[in-house]
């Protein structure tokens, strides 16, 4: 049986909620050791990594915990036995309004378990920011969860308000998202929105500045890094989505099994590492190298696992070649290479160390240059 909370107060309905909200990432959160909750006793203020690099806190929580969903990767799914409750429109905007005022945090995060059915979520979501916006004039940042399975009215409401929205593939295909839920359906409820998100915010449509983001769970199915790897790509690349989020999968009980538990985690950093490349490096979807079952090898990360695939790009010549090939030596990032483009207008590099104070990186670099 569901437990109850007796007519909680707004403040313990934060504690319970935000803690919930913890499993969804998708909302700019760093990916380190930064992104864990800044102040224990505050626990739905959560460090952020800005897009112009620098680093704020949001006020993020759930808006309610409830959830008609079956997730079966998911603590908060309607079998749990768990604690329930649901936070009121105007509670979220006074509370947040509160930590605003004083300076605490930037903006708000704001999802929700499904309430009944995804448009009877979204109302609410939407409600809260159109409080926000309307009667008390916030102009700062709000990020909305779009529900799986809402309407495109909700959701054109959803971006008219935001200032970043998140809906979560979870799956890399259908048939990993059957292991997981029998109520989403995968092409409807999620690739369909998520289309309809990309082009309302597609450069030069009405929505261009809204920023959609999204999360895979990694390892509640039977999916390869190869499978995930390839969705990324396309919403990178088809899709513009400005950020995928990864989340390794947590058994929420000791019945519950779950593939390689070891290696979660290690897959999971990996998988950001990707993701780093293709946004950063240049690199695509071919670019990206798996063992034989499809799988990212643990033991070595991408770029690396790169170079030893391509023994013919090296060694590349550091005097005379473009930032992209130097951004594609193992060891050697994107502040690296700014600094020896560099350097090398004022002078020929003729060794390791005219590169910098020699480390355990760079060394690695060694092996893969020339001069």
């Amino acid at each position: 049986m569901t437990a109850l909370i007796s007519a909680p107060d707004t403040q313990r309905k934060l504690e319970i909620l935000s803690a919930d909200a913890q499993y969804d990432l998708s909302c700019a959160c760093a990916t380190g050791k930064t992104e864990h909750r800044k102040r224990g006793e505050q626990g739905w203020i959560y460090p952020v990594t800005l897009p112009n690099g620098g680093t704020s806190v949001i006020f993020k929580t759930l808006l309610s915990n409830v959830c008609s969903n079956d997730c079966r990767y998911c603590p908060l799914r309607v079998q749990k036995d768990v604690r329930r409750c649901t936070l009121g429109e105007k509670e979220i905007v006074d509370a947040f309004l509160d930590y605003y005022r004083r300076g605490e945090v930037f903006g708000l995060f704001l999802t929700s378990g499904v309430l009944g059915t995804p448009d009877a979520t979204m109302e609410r979501l939407n409600g809260v920011a159109r409080i926000l916006r309307y009667r008390r004039r916030f102009r700062g940042y709000i990020h909305l969860k779009i529900i799986p399975g809402a309407s495109d009215a909700a959701i054109e409401e959803a971006l008219s308000l935001s200032t970043a929205v998140s809906l979560n593939i979870e799956t890399p295909g259908a048939r990993h998202l059957a292991q997981l839920s029998s109520r989403k359906r995968f092409i409807e409820d999620i690739v369909a929105p998520m289309k309809l998100i990309s082009r309302l915010t597609a450069r030069g449509n009405r929505f261009e500045g809204v920023k959609p983001t999204t999360q895979f769970i990694v390892g509640a199915a039977e999916e390869t890094d190869s499978e995930i790897i390839r969705y990324m790509w396309g919403l990178y690349d088809r899709l513009k989505f400005k950020r995928v989020y990864f989340s390794a999968h947590q058994p929420v009980d000791d019945s519950e099994s779950v593939r390689s538990p070891e290696n979660a985690y290690i897959r999971e950093h990996r998988l950001y590492q990707v993701d780093f490349l293709m946004r950063r490096y240049g690199f695509t979807e071919t670019d990206i190298g798996f063992n034989q079952t499809g799988f990212l090898p643990l033991d070595i990360d991408p770029k690396e696992h790169w170079a030893k695939l391509h023994p013919e790009f090296f060694p590349v010549n550091v005097n005379r070649a473009s930032k992209f090939q130097i951004m594609r030596i193992p060891g050697i990032g994107e502040i690296m290479a700014g600094r020896i483009l560099e350097q090398r207008r004022n002078s020929k590099i003729r060794d390791l160390s005219d590169l910098g104070r020699l480390n355990t990186r760079l060394t690695r670099a060694g092996e893969y240059i020339c001069y």
